[in-house]
């Protein structure tokens, strides 16, 4: 089964470029390439896309409002922000506004295809600059309610909110990805929350790893 795309990029000459990587990738399908996202939930009904992606930067409602938007309405469909912004600020909104991943758009030809099945894998990916960032912003953060995590599940929690799959979790600790599965179910259970994406953002704003 293809995978649909639907784009939302204001930059005319970007949403080309991007457009034509969707379609040369054989299994995936452009459903849909739009310069704003300020009818966002409309064109999802209409066109069901497998997955989204999100400029931050548009006219109207941003990429920012229309995924806190979104997570209303789709809080499982994945959304690729794809951006010139690499600064902290824009990062941590984006992840607590329900993003699934963050990539610069200077790495878009080399990392999207990479970052688009990450997000259907139910990782979150990241450029390697934006996940430093954010990792030295949880640093920085109050330690907070540490809501009874053990050591593992600290450290899974901290490898999930880099961007990491699921997989790639198993391959760090060399465990099964039952495991894996078992120990995130532990934590989204702690932390009161339903999704990858909500943790990462309790994390963040709690300063839980």
């Amino acid at each position: 089964m293809r995978i649909k795309v639907l784009l939302f990029e204001d930059n005319d000459l970007l949403r080309e470029s991007i457009s034509a990587l969707v379609a040369l990738h054989g299994d995936w399908e452009l459903s849909g390439a739009f310069p704003d996202a300020n009818a966002v939930l409309d064109q999802i009904a209409k066109h069901r896309p497998d997955v989204l992606l999100m400029d931050i930067e548009m006219p109207g409602v941003s990429g920012i409002e229309a995924t806190k938007a979104i997570r209303k309405v789709y809080p499982q469909l994945p959304i690729l922000i794809l951006t010139v912004f690499d600064d902290p600020e824009n990062v941590l909104q984006a992840i607590k506004a329900g993003a699934s991943g963050y990539l610069l758009k200077k790495h878009i030809a080399s990392r999207l295809n990479e970052a688009v099945e990450e997000v259907l894998d139910g990782g979150a990916p990241m450029s390697p600059a934006v996940a430093k960032m954010v990792l030295a912003s949880m640093q920085k953060v109050n330690a907070g309610k540490q809501y009874d995590l053990t050591p593992r599940e600290k450290e899974i929690l901290q490898s999930l909110s880099r961007g990491n799959s699921f997989k790639m979790i198993a391959s760090e600790f060399s465990i099964s990805i039952d495991t894996v599965r078992s120990h995130i179910k532990n934590i989204y259970d702690k932390l009161n929350v339903h999704s990858q994406t909500e943790a990462v953002s309790k994390a963040i704003n709690e300063g839980l790893v």
